[in-house]
């Protein structure tokens, strides 16, 4: 059986799972999100690319010749080593939507939230240089955004108060958009939704991603598909209970994830999700 992979440092990468499983939603998926090491974004960039070594070979045990990194972070860490490293596999990365961002922009002012590590990394200062030039591009890394989002609280007073933190400033700016640049944080759009009002464009890289996978399997990869919905198969590496509120918010199912089997020093919470 071949399998569409997906792999996150956290919970983030479920938000793409689940709207790949939509749009796409005769193949079998496979995610990991690598809970154990969860934030990435404060870590150096060769300990994310090990991490993010380690998840592939697992995956492509798993059987996906299409991998998903869903992720900013260990985009900016590894992709390019990746697609090296496994030429065999098909890689599709996240990348910042600078782009998408200055086509929108009317007062040529934008925000962009993300992670230190994906602010610094090679790949996000490429697309600023390409394609961001006479923008005014401000920043913020949201300490703390991602570990409250990983324990589920997503409307609580503490995202309220990083976020506007983080926002503020940026209004003043005259911002008319801001780039969501990690995987956690469409999950709290409806919070910077109250910070910013509803003048201001949130870019959501979701989209683009899955269309990318939609055109990899046009080309003609060889994936099985089903006439009825695929399954999904969910690991991490890291303690299952914290993905159970993000679980039962994506995809409104009465699982019991205290019922878990083994496989390779990962926990397998799911193997029928959708089947």
């Amino acid at each position: 059986m071949i399998n569409i992979g997906v792999f996150d440092s956290g919970v983030g990468g479920l938000w793409i799972l689940k709207h790949l499983k939509v749009e796409l939603p005769g193949y079998n998926y496979v995610f990991f999100g690598d809970q154990a090491h969860v934030p990435y974004g404060v870590r150096q960039m060769e300990e994310i690319k090990s991490f993010s070594e380690s998840i592939v070979k697992f995956l492509i045990n798993k059987g996906c010749k299409i991998i998903v990194i869903a992720c900013n972070t260990a985009s900016a860490a590894s992709l390019e080593y990746l697609r090296k490293k496994f030429p065999g596999t098909i890689f599709i990365g996240m990348e910042p939507a600078i782009k998408p961002a200055v086509e929108v922009t009317h007062t040529n002012s934008i925000g962009v939230l993300a992670t230190g590590a994906t602010l610094k990394g090679k790949l996000y200062n490429s697309v600023i240089e390409r394609f961001a030039d006479g923008v005014d591009i401000s920043q913020n890394t949201c300490t703390g955004l991602v570990e409250q989002i990983e324990k589920g609280n997503l409307d609580s007073k503490k995202v309220y108060s990083i976020l506007e933190k983080a926002l503020k400033p940026m209004m003043k700016k005259n911002i008319d958009t801001i780039v969501l640049g990690c995987t956690h944080y469409p999950f709290i759009i409806p919070q910077i939704k109250k910070i910013v009002g509803k003048k201001v464009n949130i870019i959501d890289p979701t989209e683009a991603i899955v269309r990318q996978v939609s055109k990899v399997l046009d080309r003609g990869i060889l994936l099985e598909k089903h006439f009825k919905d695929g399954k999904i198969d969910i690991f991490t590496s890291g303690n299952i209970k914290n993905m159970e509120p993000i679980l039962l918010k994506l995809f409104n199912k009465n699982m019991d994830i205290s019922k878990m089997n083994w496989d390779n020093d990962f926990k397998l919470i799911s193997t029928s999700i959708f089947s």
